[in-house]
């Protein structure tokens, strides 16, 4: 099995200077902004493309309008 894939470029600023995180595996820190962030597999998505990974919950109240602070979208 081959080496896991590294990010070409900073999901933030879109710079490709990378380097590996301290924080342990799947972090990498961008020398261009600042930011450290982690890449993580969550896993497959079900089949008829939901958008979601296999076996995960939705947290959509079912209207459409995903708020978990109660406010309705204008």
């Amino acid at each position: 099995m081959s080496e896991r894939a590294a990010p070409f470029f900073c999901p933030y600023c879109g710079d490709e200077d990378l380097r590996p995180g301290e924080q342990g595996h799947g972090a990498w820190e961008c020398a261009a902004c600042g930011r450290a962030f982690q890449l993580k597999f969550l896993g497959l998505l079900a089949p008829g493309g939901t958008g979601r990974p296999a076996g995960t919950r939705s947290t959509d109240d079912g209207h459409g309008t995903g708020s978990t602070t109660g406010r309705e979208r204008t």
